[in-house]
């Protein structure tokens, strides 16, 4: 996402994961390299010290959305760590880093 950060991008895609599986009744696992993203999810809230400005206004609307819908579902699927140091980078950096 322009005009974001990396952490806010992160938190989205495991909530879009969340959601998709949710809307399909399926259960897999999510991983994710950020333990940040998955503080923001299990806290269903994010903490970041970008600024909300018009340049990033949809950023901000997708969050929000994003956290109505983990305050108004449950989702049994787990959220995984994924340990770098032991599998290398995660395939959805996509040789990103």
């Amino acid at each position: 996402f322009p005009n974001a950060t990396v952490n806010i991008g992160e938190f989205l895609a495991i909530v879009h994961g969340l959601a998709y599986m949710a809307e399909r009744n399926q259960v897999f696992p999510i991983y994710t390299d950020s333990r940040t993203a998955m503080r923001w999810v299990r806290d269903k809230r994010i903490r970041t010290k970008l600024e909300k400005k018009p340049n990033n206004e949809k950023v901000f609307e997708l969050v929000e959305r994003a956290i109505t819908w983990l305050e108004s579902n449950n989702y049994p699927n787990k959220i995984i760590k994924w340990e770098t140091a032991a599998w290398g980078e995660i395939p959805a950096d996509f040789g990103r880093k």
